[in-house]
């Protein structure tokens, strides 16, 4: 051992006198394993610093992602009332033109026409016997008759040509601008009123479509005048006519130009924004052409571009109608814009705003946003380094201090983050495809009830029970699978049940992409919505007990009107639902058909009950009882116009009524409440009368349109009675109450 020892002393003192020795050897390895440590940390580091600013603009876009999505559905709700209005004017138009083709002198006329196989005599013939010059002078005068019917109809509907702009000379005649005209199963025209153009070969192939029995439009086009023009074309059916293989006799033609009546439905009243703009596309074979008014100028039909124009908002709007994208107008602005498709037209409205108008404050938010989080990261990145260089030349426990501090650095970087989502109201967590919780702020902790550290790690299950992981994970397994943000209403527990615990939640599911160390996840943002539809059903629960309560106030004092309001306001509803109305109104009409008897408490009884027919003067009284039930409600806040609506429910259509109120003057609300009331009231038996017949009831109602009621709620009415089961609902309508079991 000795003489190793000594050997071991030599080699060890050869090495160290040799200077390419081996003691050479072991320093440079053992410098090179410094230089892989350094380098490997150096790795590490750039890769924090690349992972942090990488999820610093991932949460900035995101950011931005939700603001771009809120504007989606800001433009959408202005794109969707504004396609109402145009939808609405187009229905407006074809109601004139139908009005016509409706007309029973119009369609004996041409009934007549057809059977004789004839067009209208312009003048009796010389040689002709007494009974044909006295048909001559029939069909003459027949033929005057529709021709002042098409000029009042143009006069009153619009369906005529603008006045004439500077003088023209009397000796000149106008071209056909627009107008009303009558032709028959050839085409040939029978009747017109003097603007309207002649009828060329488009209106003619537009007038056999009609003859079929289909509403035809003629798409706008630059009329003669050089104005904007479209028409509109409905079939005339003899009046033996009848069945589905009936087919037109003729047709009713409107032109009209096109002006600020189309043009201002397109406007968004109380728009605040400069680059906010409405207008409508259709295609043109290979091109695209605006068929309204632009911002810049540009008349109506006047401007047309490529559909292949790179990023054309049109272009895409046509393709994909009903979508929403940030693409570029037709002067190369970068726009968000929203698409709706008109009804029965090849066009396509756009509503949209400058991306720098929508998102510039946003943009300057998430700037300032990113900039901090990029300080920040370069900050803790050069603390880090600065720390670790001076660690490298004390001891270890010194350097073991100085990772500590910047251990403590990091930590305060990830509490700052905690801090940007724990600011928001809504629950932030993510979890992964097994449901494990890998984040969540302060309110999902809250909600969870555990603090937020101890949710890391745990199955949603776990936290949450497993019918909501149930119905979470359920979403999020789709989520991950086409990796498409998805939002969602959902209801746990029976929210009908009086006594359920349930809750109402709406959230946004993100997907995050996963990388080595983590696999994806899905970032839920839940924003619970129970108490506030806890609040609103209560609120309409209320109310509705409140008008129980009234109704039966009235109905115990007269047993021949029990029910009488419920009734009401059940046919007033389905009349409204059958009409396509708003939610709002059909609950309007409800709540108002409810409530308008609740003036006859102050009727005396005997009147209510009396046996015999009423006086002109207790007629009076009952017929205005709806008068001083408005008195009553005067200061009652409703969510609809219920009060008004009770108020007009004695107008007539033809501006009869107390206020003078006519046609469209009158609230809907209230010219279905008059139809509905009026139906009631003659199929109910009274205490001096039976009830009548439904269709009795239904043919006096009919007979009153245009006069005291409005056509399409009695037609609606009608639909309802005779194609969705109403006689058959409403039969008990017609049964007298039992008075001795009521007294």
């Amino acid at each position: 051992m000795a003489e190793a020892a000594g050997r071991d002393s030599g080699k060890q003192a050869d090495a160290t006198a040799a200077p390419g020795g081996k003691t050479d050897d072991y320093e440079l390895k053992a410098k090179r394993r410094v230089n892989r440590t350094v380098l490997a940390i150096a790795t590490a580091m750039l890769a924090a610093v690349g992972l942090a600013v990488f999820g610093s603009f991932y949460y900035v876009e995101g950011e931005r992602q939700r603001e771009v999505q809120a504007w989606q559905v800001r433009l959408g709700i202005v794109a969707d009332s504004r396609a109402a209005a145009i939808n609405e004017w187009i229905d407006q138009n074809f109601a004139a033109i139908r009005e016509l083709a409706e007309n029973a002198s119009l369609q004996v006329y041409m009934s007549e026409l057809e059977s004789a196989g004839q067009a209208p005599a312009a003048g009796a013939k010389k040689g002709k016997t007494e009974e044909t010059d006295l048909g001559t002078k029939e069909s003459g005068a027949s033929a005057g008759y529709l021709r002042n019917l098409l000029v009042a109809t143009a006069e009153r509907t619009g369906f005529k040509a603008p006045a004439p702009v500077g003088e023209v000379a009397a000796n000149v005649e106008r071209a056909g601008v627009a107008g009303i005209g009558l032709v028959d199963k050839a085409g040939n025209s029978l009747a017109s009123t003097p603007d309207m153009p002649p009828i060329t070969a488009k209106i003619r192939a537009v007038a056999a479509k009609a003859l079929e029995g289909q509403p035809s439009v003629i798409d706008l086009y630059l009329g003669a005048s050089g104005l904007p023009t479209i028409g509109f074309a409905l079939p005339v059916f003899g009046i033996q006519q009848d069945g589905a293989g009936a087919k037109g006799i003729g047709a009713v033609i409107g032109l009209r130009t096109v002006g600020d009546d189309l043009y201002k439905r397109l406007k968004q009243p109380g728009d605040t924004a400069k680059t906010t703009e409405t207008y409508i596309v259709r295609s043109a074979g290979a091109t695209i052409e605006y068929l309204t008014p632009l911002a810049d100028g540009t008349p109506p039909l006047k401007r047309s571009m490529s559909a292949d124009t790179p990023e054309l908002a049109a272009a895409h709007m046509l393709a994909k109608a009903g979508s929403f994208a940030i693409k570029r107008d037709y002067t190369g602005t970068e726009v968000l814009a929203a698409s709706r498709p008109i009804t029965n037209l090849p066009w396509v409205l756009i509503r949209k705003i400058s991306r720098d108008e929508a998102l510039s404050a946003t943009d300057t938010r998430l700037k300032t946003i990113l900039t901090v989080f990029v300080l920040l990261i370069v900050g803790v990145t050069v603390a880090i380094i600065a720390v670790w260089r001076h660690g490298s030349s004390l001891r270890a426990t010194q350097a073991a201090a100085n990772m500590k501090v910047a251990l403590e650095r990091f930590e305060n970087m990830s509490k700052f983050m905690r801090v940007v989502t724990n600011s928001q109201r809504n629950i932030i967590v993510a979890v992964d495809g097994e449901t494990k919780y890998t984040f969540a702020n302060e309110p999902g902790a809250k909600e969870a009830g555990i603090p937020a550290a101890d949710m890391l790690g745990k199955t949603m299950a776990s936290v949450l029970g497993p019918i909501k992981a149930q119905s979470y994970a359920a979403i999020n397994r789709n989520v991950l699978k086409n990796f498409e943000r998805e939002s969602h209403t959902i209801t746990f527990g029976d929210e009908d049940s009086e006594d359920a615990d349930f809750q109402i939640v709406q959230a946004d599911f993100v997907p995050l992409r996963g990388d080595r160390d983590f696999p994806p996840a899905v970032l839920m943002v839940v924003n619970d919505i129970t108490e506030l539809t806890h609040e609103k059903r209560r609120s309409e629960k209320m109310l509705k007990g409140l008008i129980n309560t009234l109704v039966s106030v009235v109905d115990r004092r007269d047993p021949f009107s029990a029910n009488h309001s419920a009734r009401v306001a059940e046919v007033a509803r389905a009349i409204a639902g059958e009409m396509g109305l708003a939610p709002a109104d059909c609950k309007t009409v409800e709540i108002a058909g409810n409530l308008m008897n609740l003036g006859k408490i102050f009727i005396p009884t005997e009147v209510l009950t009396k046996a015999t027919d009423l006086t002109p003067e207790e007629r009076a009284i009952v017929g205005n009882a709806h008068l001083t039930t408005v008195d009553l409600l005067q200061d009652v806040t409703f969510e609809g116009p219920v009060v008004e609506t009770i108020r007009q429910l004695g107008e007539t259509w033809d501006g009869g009524g107390l206020l003078g109120l006519k046609g469209e003057e009158i609230l809907v609300t209230a010219r279905v409440l008059a139809v509905a009331n009026a139906f009631v009231g003659m199929v109910s038996p009274r205490a001096y009368r039976g009830g009548m017949p439904f269709k009795r009831a239904a043919d006096i109602l009919i007979g009153d349109t245009d006069k005291k009621l409005d056509r399409r709620a009695v037609t609606a009415l009608v639909n309802f009675l005779e194609n969705r089961g109403g006689m058959r609902r409403w039969a008990h309508f017609s049964e007298a109450p039992d008075v001795d079991a009521a007294e």
